[in-house]
């Protein structure tokens, strides 16, 4: 499926302002075809937060939005990070996103590198300085790399760009979506994408991306 996408955003099932149909409404009135709620999670909530969006689904689909059940792994140890992304795709997620190591958090050093290697895992998540080796890694293993609006995040939107377009790797845009005023029109993509670096050409290519294709490869 093409259009307007957001793969990373959060809900009150974390630390997020909306309810799952809020958010979903919110997306669903400013255009966007796919949203991917995708909550914090480690060991010891990502089950509960998979059961509870799939009740969602439903509602999701009246708004004419198509809802993918996720979890962003965050701040888990490197080692638990392939275990976990494995349980909760055979949990019923849609899409795993990791939290990847953003210069303004304490993300333990390994943390991109164990989510590019692992198949499970479909997003990077605002990844900082990532290496060009994990990046390859992320590339051979159909992993996108994130570049975010998020305020802090967002700092090293350029480097990643540039790393991804080096290793060949999918980039996506996402707002990491807490509170209304953080979700972004399709201007405000198209901004996040073009401030990164990337040409006119490839700031369509990625805010169009066919997201069944993305997450078969």
């Amino acid at each position: 499926m093409s259009g307007l996408y957001d793969l990373h955003t959060h809900s009150l099932l974390s630390d997020g302002e909306m309810l799952p149909i809020e958010l979903i409404r919110r997306l669903a009135v400013m255009g966007y075809s796919t949203v991917a709620i995708t909550d914090h999670a480690d060991l010891s909530n990502t089950i509960t937060i998979i059961e509870t969006l799939n009740r969602v689904r439903e509602s999701a689909q009246l708004f004419g939005v198509r809802l993918l059940c996720g979890v962003e792994i965050t701040h888990v140890p490197p080692v638990q990070i392939a275990p976990l992304a494995r349980q909760a795709k055979e949990a019923g997620a849609d899409i795993v996103v990791v939290h990847g190591e953003t210069t303004v958090e304490p993300v333990a050093a390994g943390t991109n590198h164990a989510a590019c290697s692992c198949k499970h895992v479909n997003v990077v998540a605002h990844p900082g300085l990532i290496t060009i080796e994990d990046a390859l890694l992320a590339a051979k293993n159909g992993i996108a790399l994130e570049l975010t609006s998020r305020g802090g995040h967002n700092r090293t939107n350029g480097y990643v760009a540039r790393i991804a377009r080096e290793a060949a790797c999918q980039l996506v845009v996402d707002s990491d979506a807490h509170a209304p005023g953080d979700l972004l029109d399709e201007r405000a993509k198209f901004i996040v994408a073009k401030g990164a670096g990337l040409t006119e050409t490839e700031c369509r290519q990625v805010i169009s991306l066919n997201i069944d294709q993305f997450l078969i490869s």
